[in-house]
């Protein structure tokens, strides 16, 4: 282990002490969201990112363009990892056999979104995906909490919900990168974090997202992906926005362990 004796050094590396040291390769903690149309733009999008995208986030547009499955196999076929974001909700029975119908399909993550028997049941057919519990939009913010009933803010709903789906078994949860931090400290790391509302800093408030973190406060919270849509999507030249993100990440997740007091 290296040590570094400079109290600055040192400091810096403190900040970052949160990042994941799960066996993730690095290129695959960015997650994009394919949030297209049409099944021809999304294989125009994935033909353009090339090697700068690993993993996909198929979520409900996406969905709606019809043949789900076969995009699916497209992916896996290119070597590419596949998150079903279709946050299933539903009585238990219904949710089990949604989650069953993944099976054998290649795919790597899917969301559930709902009480202990949804999460127990997405659990039991999970059959090597990994289950992530959604715990709030990152689209809501306390003021949505309150017009929607709720009795707490976020960040408590947060930290309940994510409690209970561990507790119920999933591997990790869906979080904004603003509550990861008071998650790792309850929980530990040995679970998955992903969290999605990334944005540069120069694009904090221009769009629906309202729980939003740039990609190194998620990772230095002790986020293990993040999820980049609009972002990438959007940028002029869509692969290159992607490798900038992607440096970003290898950078800190190059950082040499330290040792010592200053």
């Amino acid at each position: 282990m290296e040590r570094v004796d400079n109290p600055r050094i040192i400091q810096h590396y403190r900040s970052v002490s949160a990042i994941s040291s799960k066996a993730i390769p690095t290129r695959e903690r960015l997650i994009f969201a394919m949030d297209v149309p049409t099944h021809d733009e999304a294989r125009r999008l994935v033909e353009l990112l090339g090697d700068s995208v690993q993993v996909y986030k198929l979520g409900l547009q996406v969905f709606l363009a019809g043949a789900y499955y076969e995009l699916i196999e497209w992916l896996t076929g290119k070597g590419k990892k596949v998150f079903v974001d279709l946050k299933f909700f539903d009585v238990p029975e219904t949710v089990k056999l949604a989650v069953a119908q993944l099976k054998n399909r290649g795919v790597s993550f899917a969301t559930v979104h709902g009480n202990d028997a949804m999460l127990q049941a997405a659990v039991s057919e999970k059959n090597g995906i990994n289950i992530l519990a959604v715990t709030a939009l990152t689209s809501l913010d306390d003021k949505d909490m309150k017009d929607l009933g709720f009795k707490c803010n976020v960040k408590e709903l947060v930290l309940s919900r994510a409690k209970r789906a561990l507790s119920m078994g999933c591997d990790g949860v869906i979080s904004s990168g603003l509550e990861v931090e008071e998650l790792r400290k309850i929980h530990g790391d040995k679970f998955l974090i992903v969290s999605p509302g990334i944005r540069p800093v120069e694009n904090r408030t221009v769009d629906d997202q309202k729980r939003i973190t740039t990609v190194k406060e998620a990772f230095r919270k002790g986020a293990d992906y993040i999820v980049v849509g609009r972002p990438i999507r959007n940028a002029a030249h869509p692969r290159q926005k992607a490798e900038e993100i992607q440096q970003e990440i290898a950078e800190l997740f190059a950082l040499p362990h330290v040792s010592g007091k200053p």
